[in-house]
């Protein structure tokens, strides 16, 4: 069968098997299910092809079962699975050596097994850093930095805080780019700022390099931590080692997940040394974080990304995309950095009505707003991966404004 005939009920094996899911409700109902990747390639059980623009939220950024990753995992697991974190291993040296040289040196790693927990971590170092009495974090509305009940906290979306209150105190949240409203809340409760490069779940919004230098600016002023969440941004998916890198700014703590172990579950907090310093022996732990199966991973992806030179790749790549995405008629803005881009439809297209419209034809995108598609393709994509989504893309845009009451196709 055809990429562009797949449909949900293809995808699995009845449709009463919707019903059937294990899983807790966190998700929804899964709408298809793989069983095999390679590249930017998935398949489903019945053998359908589905071109993957997502890359599992920005996570398989070599794209499926690239090779050196793979020999990575199954020599270390013949070697040497765990020994906590009591002792060191040689590939958890190695990759934190790796993240300080791309971070620019100076500091120290502390690695975990999520983008939530390495943000947990800074959260915490902050607090231990400022002192009792100065603890809070600023944040911006729009963010997101996570599902733990502090990183929730710290995501400016009250929408989804209400569910789970009281949250834990110490989080304030403040217009996005907009220095005079960070300015305003500050006090001296405040120990650090924590900003995203690019908002990826509040829908791809760049900061502006004008923001992020008067952040830097500001926390100096004011004996401030600036704290950059890179979880999405990070390790070349923007056109640079770390987005904020980008901007001319040396933040002093960032924190990173996602592509580290190309799908394998890593995340990992740095800090400037000095700042480390403020954690003590038994302050904060993990038993799997830094584990040397993860790490060996994260050492294959950070020898290819180096050897592929990513930033480079998705540079290109990226203005290869946003220049198609800006030519289909139902698009009215493109935004973001890189290979993180987000497609702005004109007023009227519903975007979860057209990710779900391509998935069926065989692309796997997301609506990151209901009217934003985000796209997040494999830094090693082809020109030809492009041009075969921007044809599948346009034809899902071409079918739901044809089935959408009242809305003229776009000019």
């Amino acid at each position: 069968m055809s990429a562009a005939s797949v449909t949900h009920r293809d995808a699995m094996h009845a449709p009463e098997a919707l019903d059937r899911c294990p899983l807790m409700p966190t998700y929804g109902p899964p709408k298809v299910q793989f069983v095999r990747g390679e590249g930017s390639l998935l398949w489903d059980a019945d053998g359908n092809e589905y071109l993957d623009f997502l890359s599992g939220l920005a996570v398989t950024s070599l794209g499926h079962s690239h090779p050196a990753v793979a020999e990575a995992l199954a020599e270390q697991a013949r070697t040497l699975l765990h020994v906590s974190n009591l002792f060191g291993t040689e590939p958890g040296w190695q990759v934190a050596v790796t993240l300080d040289r791309l971070l620019g040196g100076g500091g120290k790693v502390f690695f975990a097994n999520s983008g939530a927990e390495a943000n947990e971590c800074a959260l915490k170092l902050a607090r231990k850093w400022g002192g009792r009495g100065r603890h809070v974090v600023v944040s911006a509305l729009g963010s997101f930095h996570g599902r733990t009940l502090a990183t929730l906290h710290a995501t400016g979306q009250p929408q989804k805080h209400e569910a789970f209150q009281p949250l834990p105190e110490g989080f304030r949240h403040v217009a996005w780019n907009d220095l005079a409203a960070l300015e305003a809340a500050i006090d001296p409760t405040v120990a650090a700022v924590l900003l995203e490069p690019v908002q990826g779940e509040g829908g791809v919004n760049p900061a502006t390099a004008e923001y992020f230098a008067g952040v830097r600016r500001l926390c100096d002023e004011r004996g401030l931590l600036f704290m950059v969440d890179e979880v999405q941004t990070g390790l070349g998916r923007c056109g640079a080692w770390f987005a904020h890198q980008h901007f001319g700014v040396v933040p002093d703590v960032v924190t990173m997940a996602k592509a580290l172990g190309n799908g394998v579950p890593i995340g990992a907090c740095w800090a400037r040394a000095d700042v480390a310093a403020a954690f003590e022996p038994g302050d904060h732990a993990t038993t799997y974080g830094g584990q040397p199966l993860a790490t060996a991973a994260a050492r294959a992806v950070l020898a290819v990304m180096e050897a592929e030179d990513v930033p480079t790749r998705a540079t290109d790549a990226g203005a290869t995309l946003t220049a198609g995405l800006e030519e289909l008629p139902a698009v009215a803005e493109v935004r973001g950095l890189g290979l993180l881009v987000a497609a702005e439809l004109v007023p009227g297209i519903d975007a979860r009505r057209v990710a779900a419209e391509a998935l069926d034809k065989g692309l796997v995108i997301n609506a990151v707003t209901p009217s934003a598609l985000r796209l997040a393709p494999s830094l090693l994509v082809t020109d030809d991966e492009i041009d075969r989504a921007l044809r599948v893309l346009a034809a899902a845009l071409d079918a739901v404004v044809e089935t959408t009451p009242g809305l003229e196709a776009p000019a």
